[in-house]
């Protein structure tokens, strides 16, 4: 009977064909297979290697995840059960069948991504006086548990992408969603409470504590964005603990979290927004992702006005400087009409 690491090494032998048909929107370059995500999307965030002792191994720079030709035939086809990714690579490799799987597994295995994201975003329940909330709240986080579009599961699913070992973790749900407040996706923050301090929490000592499911491309986390009224002023960055903490130093003002800065560059703002304020990063990858969004927003009409923060993002600046040292240097980042409309006196 072949192991699933017999069948990751049989489609490694493969590997451009593997990702001709399961990543076709992707281009070789070189030695690798170059693609936006895991979802088939276009862009090159993603690469497979297609040459050397790294064989099938893929790599998404944008949100850190990683695996082998079994791991992307999972994301790509949005399988969930690993007898319908070992049945779908077998399919593909021509291989023989070793037993049927019941129809009423097979439907479940291979609902879309967006779908499962949905579901489990269903599954969670509220983050107020959770680990969760606990650990926003040492983040100096404090309103975390207001917004409906975060959650709170205990035990989550979680898979070793190295090792393939399954476990369940408790984690911080995110829900991804679109213009119209459609789920797209979701966002994992794996969590676990210190031996040495019951009161620490911290994100999981995994490979990959922070993962992403669905469609991500153009949506985003959104705070104080309900559907339908007009958004005329926003804020948008990279990740859910910048944004959050944005968000509690100006409470009224509509956000969003691209949670990548390669997804940053392609959010795609409200219609009717007329200035959008743009979190980066204090590193390449930020400032890239800064620029990106600002060269296609002022095509739009939007005005683009970029927000630094004093250290590394802005949740270090909330957690070693304080919320009013945070407020003072947005106040002098934001203008006026703003100030007064968002900032607290």
């Amino acid at each position: 009977m072949l192991t699933a690491s017999d069948l990751a090494s049989r489609l490694a032998k493969h590997a451009e064909a593997v990702c001709r048909y399961y990543l076709s929107a992707g281009i070789r370059a070189g030695n690798y297979w170059i693609v936006g995500d895991v979802t088939n999307s276009k862009g090159s965030s993603l690469y497979v290697n297609l040459w050397g002792p790294r064989t099938g191994k893929w790599t998404d720079a944008a949100t850190g995840q990683h695996g082998d030709l079994l791991d992307l035939i999972r994301e790509a086809c949005g399988l969930v059960d690993f007898h319908a990714v070992a049945k779908e690579a077998r399919r593909f490799l021509s291989l023989p069948q070793p037993e049927a799987i019941p129809r009423h597994e097979l439907d479940a295995a291979v609902r879309p991504a967006s779908e499962r994201a949905r579901r489990m975003f269903a599954m969670a329940g509220p983050l107020s006086g959770t680990v969760a909330d606990a650990y926003l709240r040492q983040r100096g986080i404090l309103r975390g548990s207001t917004h409906k579009d975060l959650r709170f599961h205990p035990s989550c699913y979680y898979r070793d992408l190295s090792t393939g070992r399954a476990s369940t973790l408790p984690a911080m749900i995110a829900a991804v969603t679109d213009a119209t407040g459609k789920i797209t996706g979701v966002h994992r923050t794996y969590l676990a409470v210190s031996r040495a301090d019951p009161i620490s929490v911290g994100k999981a000592k995994v490979d990959s504590p922070r993962r992403a499911l669905g469609s991500l491309l153009g949506n985003a986390v959104r705070f104080r964005m309900p559907v339908g009224a007009p958004v005329r002023v926003m804020a948008v960055g990279e990740g859910l603990e910048t944004m959050l903490s944005l968000s509690d130093a100006m409470p009224a003002m509509p956000m969003a979290a691209a949670l990548s800065a390669n997804h940053l560059a392609a959010f795609s703002p409200p219609s009717d927004c007329l200035r959008l304020y743009i979190a980066g990063d204090q590193d390449a990858a930020g400032r890239h992702g800064v620029e990106g969004l600002s060269r296609r927003v002022q095509v739009l009409g939007i005005l683009p006005l970029g927000i630094s923060p004093e250290l590394g993002d802005f949740n270090e600046d909330l957690r070693r400087l304080g919320p009013d040292r945070l407020t003072a240097l947005l106040r002098a980042q934001v203008v006026p009409e703003d100030v007064l409309a968002f900032l607290p006196a």
